[in-house]
């Protein structure tokens, strides 16, 4: 009988200790696996929250800080430097020298100024026009159909009427826009403005 109980007793011990072995193993199984989800969840959302700060950064980067002075500048700006630009084309169509030499100073001049203006805006993420208006293209169109000395009379006339407007508004501009780029460029603009005038108002003088 003691025999019996000795080995009863034994079994029963390496029992325990076995079951013990193999609950300590599958304690530390599911330990492991719930670190390793901890770990995964949590690089998941530290991803997800540079995804985010990535898109934010983004769309302030896309994002104009121009008031809206500043970008009625541009476009105006923009607008009339094309239409300068298209009219010195075809000025140079013309016959008389004088008004020729005057075509490509505007489409020299103004391709310059246009390019400036286009980078400015560039940094400040405004969209530059890439033709001029409806009512712009109109007032070309008749001018173009005109010949001769006709053309050369209402090219005249166009461009001191114009370059007069352009320089008020460029004075206006240099004195009341708020971004000190914009402001800077019509205040450089303005001599040149100004000798497109003097040259055109000249070329009147002799017609």
């Amino acid at each position: 009988m003691k025999k019996i109980s000795i080995a009863t007793a034994v079994l029963f011990t390496g029992g325990i200790f076995f079951g013990a072995c193999n609950g300590n193993n599958s304690s530390d199984k599911y330990k492991s696996d719930s670190t390793t989800t901890t770990t995964t969840t949590n690089m998941a959302n530290d991803t997800n929250k540079m995804n985010m700060s990535s898109s934010s950064d983004t769309s302030k980067m896309t994002t104009s800080t121009l008031d809206d002075g500043g970008r009625k500048f541009i476009e105006d700006a923009a607008h009339g430097g094309l239409m300068e630009v298209d009219l010195g084309n075809a000025a140079m169509k013309s016959d008389n020298q004088q008004i020729k030499d005057f075509g490509k100073m505007m489409v020299d001049d103004h391709s310059k100024l246009n390019d400036e203006l286009k980078e400015i805006a560039g940094k400040k993420n405004v969209q530059v026009p890439t033709g001029v208006t409806s009512d712009q293209q109109k007032e070309m169109d008749k001018l173009t159909k005109k010949t001769g000395n006709d053309f050369d009379k209402s090219y005249v006339k166009m461009m001191v009427d114009d370059h007069k407007k352009d320089i008020d508004d460029f004075k206006k501009a240099s004195k009341n826009l708020v971004d000190s780029d914009l402001k800077n460029f019509a205040v450089n603009a303005l001599p040149t403005l100004q000798k497109h005038l003097d040259a055109i108002q000249a070329i009147q003088k002799k017609m």
